[in-house]
């Protein structure tokens, strides 16, 4: 990004992809974030394994962000997901606790997180996981393979139907 007026570390806002028929900008998504039900088949694997498939998801909008999926705690066989030490906080939902994600001999530390007691607003998201799709060996949305959102912090799952540009990769820190 270029800065502005020359100053280091301030940024000007990038210019959004126009979306086609179909698709959507995350550059309209709201800020504080959306909390929306969805049906679409969401199926996740690791290790060789189905460790989810489900059609009662959600997904959190946040501007700048793709989507991040969380699934029902439910859709996931005993002893995938375990829980881990450590938690973080998010300005809009709260305090995140994380799992490992273990299925088919492959571990991934802290490859899931949940929101037990959310703020008002994002009450959803308290019987669900979300997974960053980068550390899964697929996560597909109605069939199709996401792509996982730049960066190691942020777990959005960009498809085709989302356009960007998307926060999470270098130089994206101001925005």
């Amino acid at each position: 990004m270029t800065p502005v007026h020359g100053l280091p570390g301030s940024f000007r806002r990038p210019r959004p992809v126009v979306p086609s028929a179909g698709q959507e900008s995350v550059w309209d998504y709201p800020r504080p974030p959306r909390v929306e039900p969805r049906s679409e088949r969401v199926v996740v694997r690791l290790g060789g394994e189905v460790i989810a498939d489900t059609t009662d998801s959600v997904r959190v909008l946040e501007t700048s962000h793709p989507p991040v999926y969380y699934l029902p705690l439910g859709a996931f066989p005993a002893g995938v997901l375990v829980p881990t030490q450590g938690t973080s906080f998010c300005e809009f939902k709260g305090e995140a606790h994380y799992f490992d994600v273990v299925a088919g001999g492959v571990v991934v530390p802290r490859g899931g997180w949940t929101y037990p007691v959310p703020t008002p607003g994002f009450e959803a998201l308290s019987t669900r996981v979300a997974l960053y799709p980068a550390h899964m060996d697929s996560c597909t949305v109605d069939g199709e393979q996401v792509t996982p959102q730049e960066g190691g912090f942020y777990g959005g799952w960009i498809t085709s139907q989302i356009v960007g540009p998307f926060k999470g990769g270098p130089g994206t820190a101001g925005w």
